[in-house]
């Protein structure tokens, strides 16, 4: 195993117990591709999800560019609602699995079909 299925067991494990959810495996590991380099870094591989510049880099990055979705509120109420699941408190909010519950969220699991 490579150090990228090491981070998509990593994120399972997060989905699955600090989220509560049962991953879909393939998709997961689609988003984690998706997430290209930055999953590797440190800072990058995570949200910072006290930082409101931060969540409108997610907003506008992923769920506009990516998942093609228009502009409008519910794309703010979406990020909070998922910071929230996976728990305010949770240090380290790993990248690939905001994205993944932001696409679940939106059902756009076709982005990476």
């Amino acid at each position: 195993m490579g150090k990228r299925d090491d981070l998509i067991a990593q994120y399972a494990d997060d989905l699955k117990n600090k989220c509560g959810m049962t991953p879909d495996m393939d998709l997961l590991t689609k988003v984690t591709i998706g997430c290209g380099p930055a999953i590797y870094n440190a800072d990058a591989s995570t949200v910072a999800a006290s930082q409101p510049s931060e969540l409108e880099t997610v907003k506008e990055n992923f769920l506009i560019k990516k998942l093609g979705l228009p502009d409008g509120p519910q794309l703010m109420e979406a990020i909070n609602s998922v910071i929230e699941t996976y728990g305010k408190s949770e240090r380290n909010k790993y990248r690939a699995v905001v994205y993944y519950m932001l696409t679940k969220h939106f059902g756009k699991d076709s982005v990476y079909g």
